[in-house]
């Protein structure tokens, strides 16, 4: 049986690209990061599996979006 993908918050993505806060939001809004899910009222994560794909090849991940 398959792991369920995780949700990960703001810092972890952040230690896992390398990316700066303002960046990462700049990325989501131009479409070339994966955009957060809402998971409260107040937070905000992203599933795991799509930072890992974009982490693996950013450039393939932007382009696979535009279709």
């Amino acid at each position: 049986m398959p792991e369920p993908d995780r949700i990960i918050r703001l810092r972890t993505v952040l230690d896992r690209t390398g990316l700066s806060r303002s960046t990462l939001y700049r990325k989501i809004a131009e479409g070339t990061f994966p955009a957060q899910i809402k998971i409260s009222i107040n937070g905000a994560g992203w599933r795991e599996s799509d930072v890992d794909r974009w982490i693996a090849d950013p450039v393939a991940w932007r382009t696979g979006r535009q279709f």
